[in-house]
């Protein structure tokens, strides 16, 4: 059965099936609303539900007073909803390529840095922040994010954290240049707001560091003139795999700022950073947050202690919190 689903105050409307979640019904419809993980755990694809009925898993941490995770919604007739913020998309946008394995280089212990050749003469057309999905032989699917900046469109670069027990995470440090892989982007809502001007605090723990590079890139590239603070955290030294790119940004981003977020308190002295967690260092670096954006990527507690710190203790408008959460295991 076949329902219709209407974005409240607008002409937008678009069919849902029965077993069809909102979210992916909208994108089907190439309606994009916010969203990153797609699993019901990072909570950016919650809106409200104006009229009609829906059946979803219990509302949990991540789910705000009175509003609904839509890609976890089934609807059990016609809908009226109110995302967050929506805009039209052309769904043939998205690609398929096979594309080949060109270096692969292992960064850290658990971190491989993965450069992958598109077929000659295509492009991969992108935002900075936006993911892809690896089709693996089983069938399933892993999500990164493209860590270049859209202008350098006939590559791919992907940072891979070594999941203990993962598929393609085994996988990963035995792929050799010649090596094929088939891929299909874009996707994700995490992008640069470009219109904005708003001081930018961007957080990230580990291989979160993938998303943030391809935007500050592509800021660069562009000339975007914004005073951004950098956020990296990490166990240890180790978890800041790709410095070089840092070192770049305080040359070619006017206003650019460096704080290290290392655990280990050793580690942390010798690069002069700050010794804990990545909110920790948001408290002791940040006074007030209002007026600003935020930019945070990682695991699902790391966004979520992030997120509380910034709008429940240093002012930051809720709206101004942007996120990539980083959910390992098949894509959804």
């Amino acid at each position: 059965m076949t329902f219709n689903v209407h974005i409240r105050g607008t002409e937008v409307r678009f069919p849902c099936e029965a077993d069809q979640n909102i979210l992916d019904a909208a994108l089907k419809a190439g309606i994009e609303m916010p969203y990153s993980c797609r699993k019901g755990v990072c909570g950016n694809c919650a809106g409200a539900v104006s009229s009609g009925e829906v059946r979803c898993p219990p509302a949990g941490e991540v789910t705000p007073a009175g509003k609904h995770l839509y890609c976890q919604c089934l609807p059990l007739g016609d809908l009226e909803i109110v995302p967050e913020a929506w805009h039209r998309v052309d769904p043939r946008a998205r690609k398929t390529f096979t594309v080949k394995v060109f270096k692969n280089t292992q960064a850290a212990p658990d971190v491989n840095v993965l450069m992958l050749r598109l077929p000659a003469g295509q492009r991969a057309k992108f935002k900075a922040g936006q993911y892809l999905q690896v089709a693996l032989a089983d069938g399933s699917r892993r999500s990164y994010s493209m860590a270049n900046p859209p202008h350098e469109s006939d590559m791919l670069q992907l940072h891979i954290r070594h999941v203990p027990g993962g598929k393609f995470t085994q996988i990963v440090p035995h792929l050799k240049s010649g090596d094929t892989l088939q891929v299909e982007l874009p996707f994700g809502s995490f992008e640069l707001r470009e219109e904005a001007t708003a001081q930018m605090l961007c957080v990230v723990g580990g291989t979160g560091f993938a998303p943030v590079k391809s935007v500050l890139d592509d800021m660069a590239k562009k000339g975007i003139k914004r005073p951004v603070t950098l956020i990296w955290g990490g166990r240890d030294r180790n978890g800041l795999y790709l410095m070089s790119a840092v070192e770049k940004w305080k040359k070619s981003l006017p206003g650019f700022t460096f704080v290290s977020a290392i655990e280990d308190a050793d580690d942390a002295a010798a690069l002069g950073g700050f010794a804990g967690r990545v909110d920790e260092a948001v408290r002791a670096t940040c006074a007030s947050l209002a007026g600003h954006e935020v930019y945070c990527c990682g695991s699902p507690g790391m966004v979520a202690v992030v997120k509380k710190v910034c709008v429940q203790e240093r002012g930051l408008d809720p709206h101004h919190f942007f996120s990539d959460v980083f959910v390992p295991g098949p894509a959804a």
